[in-house]
């Protein structure tokens, strides 16, 4: 079919749909186009389309209530309605509304951000960049990578390393750091992106092989491939602490500790992605201070506004820093940045989310209430169709399987994840199906109580969808 030709009108992916033409779903399906939706799904049951929330819950265009158990998108940990928050916001709006962060200017909040980020870093940082959201700033640190290697005199040290499983963007670069299948819908990979061994023991440790076995066959898998590949030619490694997008998988134990001699052993510049960890979500304030992690580079993101503006921030050590501006003399600059990076209203948010994290007792409930939660979650574990019931903090997932025996999926043609999420839409919950797991991440302030109506109704559906 041409690619200028129109779908055609019995085509389930036209244009048309089963609702009222003026009704929000009509519209929506009219105009929008969704992104990691599943199509299917969404043409026949329609979107579901957000009125407003308050504390941990949503209500959609008909008045009906969910409780979010995934905030939002990791990202809405103080709730919907904060008004803390809100008033930042607007008191940033009326004294300046706007500005950038080029050519040496810059709003005083970008400045108090940034100092207030190297403050609470889970080791001693050097700097801050501010990007738009967590894609931009992986995609700016491999940037910075390729120009501290140009700088150095290794213009073809450019290879990046992250992991099978892996979620770190969606531009063109962090897809292709992206250890995902369907990021070759786009042709990627983009030459010179590796894939190290995924620290999933469930999944990936052998018969008879214990923990510890499988970590240590993961670094020395690790080395070998570094001295395959050549460690002058790679750039960096990138890490998430946990897996989100992967369907949060823990690593293994010892993982961390066993890789990063080897990384130090190469001089291999070692990235922790925060984007979904930071700030708590672990049950400590950075995924790295949970897993022993000593990063070249910490990138963050969603909960550092808890989701009330778009940003994302680069916290580099000092000598990485020293070698960016070596390399940047140059050019006299730092040829790189995002028109609304740094945005003052931003960065007032960004600066009184953490405060509420800090300071309102928030991150001591992710404290109280994880242990709890994933208690819960594990009790699970033992439903013939769950193969796995795992997490950290207030973060997990439960693997749906066909045969527990095996561990084998679900066949395709039974899209039994997509079938929990959407019937736990009727039980008033939303949950994420990533593959064939479903995920939850609830905000931070939710309650004991509020975890068991979470999984109370967890259980209802599965009750529905895969029997007792």
């Amino acid at each position: 079919m041409p690619i200028n030709e129109p779908f055609a009108p019995n085509s389930p992916f036209a244009p048309n749909s089963p609702f009222a033409p003026n009704s929000w779903e009509a519209r929506d399906l009219g105009a929008m186009l969704h992104g990691f939706s599943h199509l299917g799904s969404l043409y026949e049951n329609g979107p579901l389309v957000i009125s407003h929330g308050d504390g941990i819950y949503v209500e959609d265009t008909h008045g009906k209530r969910y409780l979010e158990g995934n905030s939002g998108l990791w990202n809405m940990v103080v709730g919907f309605d904060h008004p803390g928050l809100i008033e930042a916001a607007c008191a940033q709006i009326r004294k300046f509304p706007a500005y950038h962060a080029f050519f040496g200017r810059v709003s005083a909040p970008a400045v108090a951000l940034a100092e207030k980020l190297l403050e609470i870093a889970p080791v001693p940082m050097g700097k801050v960049f501010f990007t738009n959201s967590g894609s931009e700033a992986n995609d700016t640190v491999v940037k910075m990578l390729w120009m501290i290697n140009r700088g150095l005199g290794r213009p073809d040290c450019r290879k990046i390393l992250s992991r099978r499983n892996a979620y770190h963007g969606v531009t063109g670069v962090t897809a292709s750091m992206t250890g995902k299948d369907y990021v070759g819908a786009f042709g990627l990979p983009l030459e010179g992106f590796l894939f190290a061994d995924c620290p999933h023991y469930w999944r990936f440790g052998r018969d008879g092989e214990s923990e510890a076995a499988f970590t240590a066959r993961c670094a020395r898998n690790l080395e070998a491939q570094i001295e395959a590949e050549g460690p002058e030619t790679i750039a960096g490694f990138f890490a998430e602490p946990v897996m989100g997008a992967g369907g949060v998988i823990p690593p293994s134990e010892g993982y961390f500790a066993a890789i990063q001699p080897i990384l130090r052993k190469y001089g291999m510049p070692l990235v922790a992605d925060e984007v979904i960890c930071g700030f708590g979500r672990t049950g400590q304030l950075w995924g790295c201070q949970t897993y022993g992690i000593e990063p070249d580079v910490i990138v963050a993101s969603k909960c550092v506004t808890a989701g009330y503006f778009p940003m994302g921030a680069i916290l580099v050590s000092a000598a990485f820093h020293d070698r960016l501006i070596a390399a940047a003399e140059e050019f006299e600059e730092f040829p790189h940045g995002f028109t609304t990076a740094g945005h003052p209203v931003g960065c007032a948010i960004a600066l009184k989310a953490i405060d509420i994290i800090l300071n309102e007792g928030v991150f001591e409930n992710v404290v109280a209430v994880s242990p709890h939660f994933q208690e819960r979650l594990r009790g699970f574990a033992a439903h013939p169709h769950i193969g796995e019931a795992r997490g950290v903090g207030l973060m997990g997932a439960l693997e749906l399987v066909g045969d527990k025996a095996k561990k084998s999926p679900f066949p395709p043609e039974q899209p039994v994840a997509e079938q929990i999420a959407n019937v736990a839409l009727e039980q008033g919950l939303i949950c994420r199906p990533i593959g064939q797991a479903i995920v939850l991440a609830p905000p931070f302030i939710i309650t004991r109580a509020q975890i068991d109506e979470l999984f109370d109704k967890l259980q209802k559906t599965l009750d529905r969808v895969l029997g007792d």
